[in-house]
């Protein structure tokens, strides 16, 4: 993250002491700390029994959607009201098995051709943990033609829209994003060869840490709940999470995500150390008022940490737990979401079988806030530098066979802000010389 590209909130100098502050607070504010967590507690434990029940009956706890659905707009209503409870789903067949697998060894000759292995000087920042320098799984590779080509298809867009979709975009007299329009977010991807052996990664959620208390923008996104009014806490309403920014660090996020996703390269088995979720949205209310409670240390966010994701543990949340649930089997083309409050982590996995291939692409809706991330992105994306959300390895500059803005459709131009106008008098000048 570059620090002259916005001007971020600055971390408390004094943490133990701000979370002291905030608390006091937040439970004058509240009033009965006891009775809205029972009540929080009540709910959650009515939605974990049923996971559970789920599981007993062998039915998929995820949502499944067919991609032909979205397209048709025919995806049934008892379908979008599970993703609502669920917070979660797979959309299946976003892309024919052909165009993934395709893209993905499209994907492996684009690192081998610019003799990558060798290149590779191991994660900045510390930003992957410990992966071994030449055998990295997630790649900082951004700008190859499978990953903007995947990020601007039309069957991207359209299952971006139908995600922004499922969130209440407009309250309080404000519309907070277009749902219809998508900025581009650029991640990365993860390549997991057979026979890995992984620890997987923890439970946590993302876009926010310890701001979620601390700071007023997250203060007034979670107001209901910090004045005690459980009934009225909406996971899908949007409002003022496009106005939120996170204290800088190697975890944040400069966009409003609805969703976070990725999309399948290859083929995955649900037991091999896939992505799994606590599927219940409103568990970032039991999460937000745990620590709130007399058993916890004054000091103590039951964990959380600045500058680190937002963990989720037995500890501090047993009954989260409980609701532990994989995705199901999945195939290239297939494309997996979650909710930007939804906890999740990674499965460990022995001897992995077969390839674990993804490309990183969530939903984050154009907004203000979304556009001024996406204007820097279209600097970077000309100059083959990494993003700024993500450690300055900036491998891909050299490398000419990357994607270029001459090779953008009209959804890549508008999702990076870049006037066609522009890029055809860019295309003239060019033929010109």
């Amino acid at each position: 993250m570059d620090s002259e590209q916005t001007s971020w909130p600055s971390p408390p100098s004094d943490f133990p002491a701000a979370v002291k502050a905030v608390k006091a607070k937040l439970r004058a504010q509240i009033g009965d700390v006891d009775k809205l967590f029972k009540e929080i507690e009540d709910y959650i434990r009515i939605e974990v029994e049923d996971i559970k029940a789920t599981k007993a009956r062998g039915e998929e706890v995820w949502p499944v959607v067919q991609f032909s659905d979205i397209e048709n707009g025919t995806v049934p209503q008892a379908t979008i009201d599970l993703i609502h409870r669920r917070g979660c789903a797979i959309i299946r067949g976003q892309f024919p098995q052909e165009v993934a697998t395709g893209w993905d060894e499209a994907l492996l000759e684009y690192v081998d051709s610019n003799d990558f292995s060798n290149k590779y000087r191991g994660p900045g920042d510390n930003f992957f943990g410990t992966v071994e320098a030449n055998t990295p799984e997630i790649y900082p590779i951004y700008w190859s033609p499978s990953q903007m080509e995947a990020r601007q298809h039309p069957n991207t867009a359209k299952v971006q829209s139908f995600l922004n979709s499922q969130w209440k975009n407009e309250s309080h007299g404000v519309t907070w994003f277009d749902p219809d329009q998508d900025c581009m977010y650029p991640d990365r991807i993860r390549r997991r060869p057979p026979g890995t052996d992984s620890s997987g990664l923890g439970d946590h959620t993302d876009s926010g840490s310890v701001e979620r208390w601390l700071t007023p923008a997250y203060q007034q996104v979670f107001s209901s709940l910090y004045n005690g009014d459980f009934a009225s806490f909406d996971p899908w309403d949007a409002a003022y999470r496009t106005e939120v920014d996170e204290y800088p660090s190697s975890t944040m996020c400069s966009v409003f995500r609805s969703f976070q996703g990725w999309l399948a390269m290859s083929e995955m088995k649900n037991d091999q150390g896939v992505l799994h979720v606590v599927p219940i949205p409103a568990a970032m209310a039991y999460i937000l008022i745990r620590p709130l409670l007399s058993d916890v240390p004054e000091d103590s966010l039951c964990g959380a940490e600045q500058g680190y994701v937002l963990g989720v543990n037995e500890k501090w949340h047993p009954l989260l737990m409980e609701a532990v649930s994989s995705i199901p089997d999945v195939v290239p083309g297939d494309s997996v979401w979650w909710h930007s409050d939804v906890v999740h982590g990674v499965a460990p996995v022995k001897n992995q079988q077969g390839w674990g291939n993804v490309i990183y692409i969530p939903a984050a809706p154009m907004c203000a806030k979304n556009a001024k991330y996406s204007a820097d992105v279209a600097d970077r994306f000309r100059e083959g530098l990494s993003p700024a959300d993500f450690p300055a390895e900036h491998y891909e500059v050299e490398w000419a066979n990357r994607f270029h803005e001459s090779d953008l459709n009209e959804i890549g131009a508008r999702a990076l802000g870049i006037k066609r106008k522009a890029m055809a008098e860019e295309k003239s000048a060019s033929a010109s010389l």
